[in-house]
């Protein structure tokens, strides 16, 4: 008989998993739609190579500094709200630890420990490390892995790049008659793919999730290359 594995993961681990996860995601989604987006809207108005490089080269450098920017303001900002937490927590363990001690234990009991177990388990965890404690079970905090607003920049940064590069270079590289077919193609298929490895690495069912960005990246193409082909003809 095979024995029962149990292999997913738990606490920290799922919550920083999910972080690295939605960082690299959209990332990778917003490098691809947007760039692909911009390029093929160029693509509408004219097949110029040297135009069609530089809308895209732009677009890739614009976005992954936007999106690494906007991740570390965003990571920053909830790294600095952990710190005054955990601050304040210190300060209250330090002022009324009776009252502390009687916060965990009905925290515990939350948890569904009976009374007497919960304050046996809230005693021993406070002598152990009475601000972790309270940090992983009053606020769902670990001090030591807070989240680290570089890590999720240059996430975003080289998940954007790795994704742009795909419409950019699908774009420039065909013979002209070529290029916006080769475009989509592409483009729809890494987003089913990044929607199908987004669903699975997050243990969700990837149908839905590949449905989405495979119907957003089509409409954004759709949207810009109709706005770039009435440039086009407009002369403009």
């Amino acid at each position: 008989m095979t024995e029962p594995t149990h292999d997913e993961a738990h606490g920290g681990a799922l919550g920083e998993r999910l972080n690295w996860l939605r960082a690299a995601v959209l990332g990778a989604n917003d490098g691809i739609v947007s760039t692909a987006g911009l390029v093929v809207g160029v693509a509408g108005a004219t097949d110029d190579r040297s135009a069609l490089l530089t809308a895209g080269l732009a677009g890739l450098l614009a976005g992954s500094m936007s999106m690494a920017a906007g991740e570390y303001v965003s990571v920053s900002t909830q790294r600095d709200s952990e710190k005054a937490a955990l601050a304040q927590e210190k300060r209250e363990l330090r002022e009324q630890p009776e009252a502390e001690l009687e916060e965990l234990t009905e925290l515990l009991e939350r948890r569904g420990l009976s009374r007497d177990v919960a304050q046996e388990a809230a005693v021993q965890l406070t002598e152990r490390d009475a601000l972790k404690a309270h940090a992983r079970v009053e606020l769902g905090i670990d001090p030591d892995r807070l989240t680290n607003p570089w890590h999720a920049a240059w996430a975003s940064f080289l998940a954007f790049t790795a994704g742009a590069l795909l419409p950019l270079l699908a774009m420039v590289l065909p013979p002209a008659e070529w290029r916006v077919t080769v475009t989509v193609v592409s483009v729809l298929a890494a987003l089913a793919l990044t929607g199908w490895s987004s669903a699975r690495l997050g243990a969700a069912a990837p149908g839905r999730a590949m449905l989405r960005n495979v119907a957003g990246g089509a409409l954004a193409m759709a949207v810009t290359y109709a706005a770039g082909s009435l440039l086009d003809v407009a002369g403009a």
